[in-house]
């Protein structure tokens, strides 16, 4: 999957950026991790994008009912990633 890092008015104390998986992503993990979130919602997962492998969450979005995915500073500073930037993402989950 290629997303776009965005930041803005949801960008966190600390540095952290959020790509919103599409829709019909979002809906399938959804799907797929019925009974396994979290409080607010979150789902662990592991992501990688380049060579940097980090475990996170997928928190659910209000605005676009689908998941934002966290990027914190250490991935984006690695791979060189700005707001605005492209980047494959790899998201695994354990079911």
């Amino acid at each position: 999957m290629t997303c776009r890092p965005r930041s803005g008015s949801i960008r966190g104390k600390g540095g952290w950026h959020f790509v919103t998986l599409p829709p019909e992503l979002g809906a399938r993990i959804k799907t797929a991790m019925v009974g396994a979130a979290r409080p607010w919602g979150s789902l662990g997962v592991q992501a990688v994008i380049g060579q940097t492998r980090w475990r996170t969450l997928l928190f659910p979005d209000k605005k676009s009912g689908s998941l934002l995915l966290r990027i914190k500073t250490a991935v984006r500073v690695r791979e060189g990633l700005g707001a605005g930037d492209t980047a494959n993402l790899t998201i695994e989950m354990q079911l």
